[in-house]
């Protein structure tokens, strides 16, 4: 496939599906991403609004990384454009969040240092965000050295600390034990029921997608298949590879 195809699943009713009056954080138009002769994504053009819960869903190798990179700036797509406010805050979170080989609590209080934050007062701030994601009693622990689960919240208190407008999270649930899975459920849940932060997140959980998301984006083969509000996608309104590759909990 090349990139003069018609572009497939983007919805109609993206714009009336977003946050009423709100202002749009990203918009792209017909974006492609090649990796050497594959295409990575074809095609998408998708607006995302201001206080929308999205979440992508799809087979591996479908583009949903590579759409979160897109987003976030880390990758310049090959083909068409990438609109965002030069002022919005996010953050991208990844699926094995990189933590430096230092204390739980100087991981989170370095990006407000970085930003011209005094150290006595970013080390407040982030025992404070460390609390916020019960990991307090762990603020003097090397970060190396925390769970799975443990170093995911601990990516969340250092996202948190630097108050983003925009979440993206690559698979955040992704190899937790149920507890673990759990917790970290209930703070993206706390996040994005906050004044209008952006949520958009890859996971193959249906149960993630169910409590999290309001919107659902199904990639397949790099392209946007279908672009529907949450109850509809888990009514049974698509079907294929995207929804097979959703497990239950």
């Amino acid at each position: 496939m090349n990139l003069a195809d018609k572009p497939q699943g983007a919805s109609p009713n993206a714009e009336r599906e977003g946050v009423a009056g709100a202002r749009s954080v990203f918009k792209l138009d017909q974006v492609g991403v090649r990796y050497g002769s594959t295409w990575a994504l074809q095609t998408v053009s998708l607006s995302i609004r201001a206080g929308e819960r999205i979440a992508l869903v799809g087979p591996n190798g479908s583009g949903k990384t590579t759409l979160l990179r897109v987003l976030n700036g880390l990758i310049e797509p090959s083909a068409g454009t990438v609109r965002r406010p030069a002022t919005t805050r996010q953050t991208l979170l990844f699926q094995r969040p990189y933590v430096l080989r230092t204390s739980a609590q100087n991981n989170v209080a370095l990006g407000l240092w970085l930003r011209g934050a005094r150290w006595r007062g970013a080390c407040r701030l982030a025992n404070d965000a460390l609390a916020r994601v019960g990991l307090a009693a762990l603020a003097q622990r090397n970060a190396r050295t925390l769970s799975a689960g443990q170093q995911q919240r601990l990516a969340l208190a250092r996202a948190w600390v630097l108050a983003p407008e925009v979440l993206l999270l690559d698979e955040p649930t992704a190899s937790m034990d149920p507890d673990a899975r759990r917790e970290v459920e209930a703070l993206l849940g706390e996040f994005a029921s906050g004044p209008p932060q952006t949520l958009v997140f890859s996971s193959h959980t249906v149960g993630l997608v169910s409590r999290l998301a309001s919107r659902v984006l199904c990639l397949q083969d790099g392209r946007i298949r279908a672009d529907l509000p949450v109850q509809e996608f888990l009514s049974g309104a698509v079907s294929g590879e995207s929804k097979l590759s959703l497990r239950e909990n």
